[in-house]
C-alpha cells in the first residue's frame, strides 16, 4: 500500500507542479476542473445514487451540472472571495457537526438535493482560490506554498500520530487520527510556515511575517477539518473510500479532501491581511 501510493505521488507531483508552474491560468483552471468533476463522480455515490442503470444518468446529469457551475463560475471569477467565505462558513460548520457524529447526521440525514448543493460548495470556491492563488504570483509559488503546507500537515501528523499518538481527535469519524498527530503536523506546517513563508512571501516586517505563520496555521488546522468533513460523509453513506482511481489513495476527493478547505482558507486570509 505505502510503495502503490509513493508511486502514485511520484506520477503525480511532476504534472501538477509543471501544470502550476508554466500553464496560462486558463489552462490551468481547466485542469483543476476536471479533477472537480472526477470529485463530483465520486460524490454521487455519497449522495446516495446507486449504481443502478437508471441511478446512472443521474450521476451523470449531476457531473454535467457540475461542469456548469464550474463554468459560470469562471465567468464571475471576480467574486472569489465571496465564494471563498461561503466554503470557509462550510467547514467552521462541519467542525461542529463531528463531536455528535453519527448521531447529529443521521437523525437529520440530507437529502438528495441538500447534498447535491453541499458538493457545489465544496469544491467550485476550492478550485476557483487555487487558480486566484496559482496567478498571484510568478511560477504559482504561493500556490506550490499551499500544497506544500498540507502536505506537512499531513506528513507532520502521521510522524507524530505513529510515535505519539494517544488520544483521539474524533474517534467517531476517523478513528485513526489523534490529538497528538493533529499537533504535530501544526508544529511541523509551523517551522515550514517560518522557514518557506519568508521566501515565498518576503514579509516587509516581523509582523507580516507573524500574520503568516499565524494564518498558515489556521489553514493547516482547516485543512485537517477537510479531511474530517469528507470522513464523516464517507462513513455516512457507508463506503471507505471515494473511489479507486488513484492506487493506495483511493478516490480524488480522498487526496483532495484537505485542500478544499485549505485553498479558499488561504486565499481570502491573504486578500484579507493584504500579504
Amino acid at each position: 500500500m505505502l510503495l502503490q501510493r509513493v508511486i502514485t505521488a511520484l506520477v503525480l507531483l511532476p504534472i501538477v507542479l509543471g501544470a502550476v508552474w508554466f500553464a496560462p491560468t486558463p489552462w490551468l483552471y481547466l485542469l483543476f476542473s476536471g479533477a472537480g468533476l472526477l470529485a463530483a463522480w465520486e460524490w454521487t455515490a455519497m449522495m446516495g445514487l446507486s449504481q443502478t442503470a437508471a441511478a446512472r444518468g443521474r450521476r451523470w446529469g449531476y457531473v454535467l451540472l457540475s461542469a456548469a457551475v464550474l463554468g459560470g463560475a469562471w465567468l464571475v471569477r471576480q467574486a472569489w472571495p465571496w465564494l471563498a467565505a461561503v466554503s470557509v462558513l462550510w467547514w467552521l460548520c462541519a467542525l461542529f457537526l463531528m463531536p455528535g457524529f453519527p448521531g447529529s447526521l443521521q437523525r437529520h440525514r440530507p437529502g438528495v438535493p441538500a447534498l447535491g448543493l453541499l458538493g457545489q460548495i465544496l469544491w467550485v470556491p476550492a478550485i476557483l482560490c487555487l487558480v486566484i492563488l496559482g496567478g498571484m504570483q510568478e511560477h504559482g509559488l504561493r500556490l506550490i506554498y499551499l500544497f506544500a503546507l498540507v502536505w506537512a500537515a499531513d506528513v507532520g501528523a502521521y510522524l507524530a500520530g505513529r510515535n505519539f499518538g494517544r488520544n483521539k481527535l474524533a474517534p467517531n469519524v476517523s478513528p485513526g487520527k489523534t490529538r497528538e498527530g493533529a499537533l504535530g503536523g501544526l508544529l511541523l506546517c509551523g517551522i515550514y510556515a517560518v522557514t518557506a513563508g519568508g521566501y515565498v512571501f518576503q514579509p516587509a516586517s516581523p509582523r507580516q511575517l507573524l500574520l503568516l505563520v499565524g494564518l498558515s496555521l489556521l489553514v493547516a488546522a482547516l485543512s485537517i477539518v477537510g479531511d474530517l468533513g469528507i470522513s464523516m460523509f464517507k462513513r455516512l453513506s457507508g463506503i471507505k473510500d471515494s473511489g479507486n482511481l488513484l492506487p493506495g489513495h483511493g478516490g480524488i476527493l480522498d487526496r483532495i479532501d484537505s485542500l478544499l478547505s485549505a485553498a479558499p482558507a488561504m486565499a481570502l486570509g491573504l486578500y484579507w491581511l493584504r500579504l
